[in-house]
């Protein structure tokens, strides 16, 4: 099975600029999440809440950061992730573009 979150927008602490260490800005995480279905889902909600929760709490620094911990805690979370595609963007650090980091994770089950 295959669970995609799409423009999920939220505002948070992110970025090594000062003023981005002081004001949230708004953020939006794509992500797609290949796992074993066997009678037990991974609840949409539940993943979508964590990554929300978990930025907000950790203000980090890189977006890279931000990815490699994020993939490590939601497989924590959701023990069935076979791999997870999950791509951060920042909508308005420029003014004419929307910058994005993105990474693809396997994980051995």
């Amino acid at each position: 099975m295959t669970i995609y979150i799409e423009d999920l927008k939220f505002q948070t602490i992110i970025g090594i600029l000062d003023f981005e260490r002081i004001t949230a800005q708004e953020v939006i995480i794509n992500l797609q999440i290949s796992y074993s279905y066997c009678n037990d889902f991974i609840n949409y909600a539940d993943v979508s809440e964590l990554i929300q929760k978990t930025m907000k709490q950790k203000k980090y620094l890189l977006i890279e950061e931000a990815l490699n911990d994020l993939s490590q805690i939601l497989k924590e979370n959701f023990s069935t992730i076979e791999s997870l595609k999950l791509k951060i963007t920042k909508p308005s650090i420029l003014p004419n573009c929307k910058v994005s980091v993105e990474e693809f994770y396997a994980f051995n089950s």
